[in-house]
């Protein structure tokens, strides 16, 4: 497998941490804005519905563009965006940075799949998805609790500094660790979401969306 799927999943497992790593952070951001934590939680709902409106826009308008400089300005874009996010003087300001954060992440990650995929020979594209996933697999084993712990011993806005570092990295890996040409994405957004009317898409589409809409449910207030 080449060694550049390494710089995509550093890069995939700095966005599954610092998408992830806000719902232990909750109860430290709701007392240094003087919140709620209900109201605190809103920053993993407008992440979310940020990264679900914006990846698939996002991805189609940028399809034409050189891969790896898409993969670098992104992966850069979500490195400046965690250290607005780490100097958020308003629970507003935390919020627009939380947009940019899954707007960056949504554009990177459809991406590096695609990128990865056309880094290796057809039989092996399913290995180096898997290579990609696994950054963010690692993150929420590891990154999760780890930027939690962070967040409970020192301040939460270290957090979103750590994850600056990483994405840096990724981005250093990146722009010297890719093949500087790379195939690039023609589908249209319409050829994009006619792919979700077929049958069998649709049906996994409507599991996947239960089982991390229960699964957000339960995580996104797990802290307090």
């Amino acid at each position: 497998m080449p060694a550049s799927l390494v710089w995509l999943a550093i890069g995939a497992f700095a966005i599954g941490t610092e998408g992830l790593m806000i719902a232990g952070l909750l109860p430290a951001i709701a007392a240094d804005f003087h919140s709620s934590v209900a109201t605190a939680g809103q920053l993993i709902t407008i992440f979310a519905l940020a990264y679900a409106v914006g990846s698939p826009i996002l991805s189609a308008l940028c399809g034409g563009l050189d891969r790896r400089r898409l993969l670098v300005a992104a992966l850069l874009a979500f490195t400046v965006s965690n250290l607005l996010a780490a100097g958020a003087q308003s629970l507003w300001q935390l919020v627009a940075a939380r947009v940019l954060l899954a707007l960056s992440a949504g554009l990177f990650m459809p991406t590096a799949y695609a990128v990865a995929a056309s880094l290796v020979p057809p039989d092996h594209r399913g290995r180096a998805i898997a290579a990609v996933t696994s950054g963010m697999t690692i993150a929420t084993a590891l990154g999760v609790p780890l930027g939690a712990w962070i967040g409970a011993h020192a301040d939460w806005r270290v957090t979103f500094v750590i994850v600056a570092v990483l994405g840096l990295a990724g981005v250093a890996g990146l722009r010297f660790g890719l093949p500087a040409r790379l195939p690039l994405g023609a589908s249209t957004l319409a050829e994009r979401l006619a792919v979700a009317r077929r049958p069998a898409v649709l049906q996994a589409l409507t599991v996947t969306f239960f089982w991390i809409a229960a699964a957000f449910v339960l995580y996104t207030f797990i802290a307090p």
